[in-house]
């Protein structure tokens, strides 16, 4: 019998794809527990229209990533924070201040995607990857400043 997957498997494959399966395993197993459903001519159709939906979305999501790649690689950002005669902090500059900073300039960027290997703790330029897409990232140009007291 053959069977659309409407989870993953594990040792049968992954969600949206047509297997064939015993009768019984699908009857008996992956149908009750809405792991899959019988491939119908309805049921196949239904999964061509959301595999094209699900391409559409991801196109979408491509497209606003490369766009706010390009507005982010076209900013400079300047973060003031008080530091010593030598230029050092006296904190550190983290993804969130980094977040904070890009929020005043309205660019809205989840901290989680700001890639910085370790606390900015001096003074300084800087370039900073923020990963927007699995095929997307960009460079921000990072200036930090002692801030005036």
């Amino acid at each position: 019998m053959e069977v659309i997957l409407m989870e993953d498997v594990p040792s049968l494959g992954k969600a949206g794809e047509v297997v064939k399966v015993a009768d019984g395993y699908a009857r008996n197993y992956l149908i009750p527990l809405k792991k899959a459903t019988p491939a119908t001519k309805k049921g196949l159709k239904a999964l061509e229209h959301h595999r094209q939906m699900i391409a559409l979305k991801q196109r979408r999501e491509l497209e606003r990533a490369q766009a706010l790649a390009k507005e982010i690689e076209e900013v400079n950002c300047t973060i003031k924070a008080p530091a010593g005669e030598e230029g050092k902090l006296f904190g550190a500059i983290t993804s969130s201040d980094i977040q904070e900073a890009l929020e005043r300039m309205g660019i809205e960027v989840d901290k989680k995607k700001i890639e910085l290997p370790e606390p900015i703790k001096e003074i300084g330029a800087y370039s900073v990857t923020l990963k927007l897409h699995p095929e997307v990232s960009a460079t921000l140009k990072l200036w930090v400043e002692k801030a005036e007291q």
